[in-house]
């Protein structure tokens, strides 16, 4: 394992408490995600671990909706959805449609258009 590897590791259990103690905080805005990854050592491994965190919320948010009788956003039904996918889902949502968001609008706004284009219902 390479030792950015080991540190990010190391790290995550203090990230995941500031997450959680910030969560009155307001989402990352895409500037604020482009910022992380030219700014920051290792920022685009930060910023990868943030666009699967707002996929695997944006996940669950859909399942525990739909366990509650609500129509879900998206709906993978069987199709392949995993972690590793979120930075080419999120990329794929601004280039097709570059001229719908702006710099500070939130990252989960992108990547739930994403999973809308990308996982639309069919039943």
């Amino acid at each position: 394992m390479s030792r950015t590897a080991v540190l990010l590791l190391l790290r995550l259990p203090v990230l995941l408490l500031a997450l959680a103690a910030g969560a009155g905080a307001q989402a990352m805005s895409i500037r604020e995600l482009r910022m992380l990854e030219t700014n920051e050592k290792d920022g685009k491994a930060y910023a990868s671990y943030y666009l699967v965190g707002v996929l695997e919320g944006l996940r669950e948010g859909v399942e525990a909706a739909q366990r509650n009788g609500q129509k879900p956003i998206f709906c993978v039904e069987g199709r392949r959805l995993e972690p590793s996918m979120a930075r080419s889902l999120y990329q794929t949502e601004l280039t097709r449609n570059a001229d719908s968001y702006e710099a500070d609008m939130p990252v989960q706004l992108v990547m739930s258009g994403a999973l809308k284009n990308s996982f639309r219902c069919t039943r």
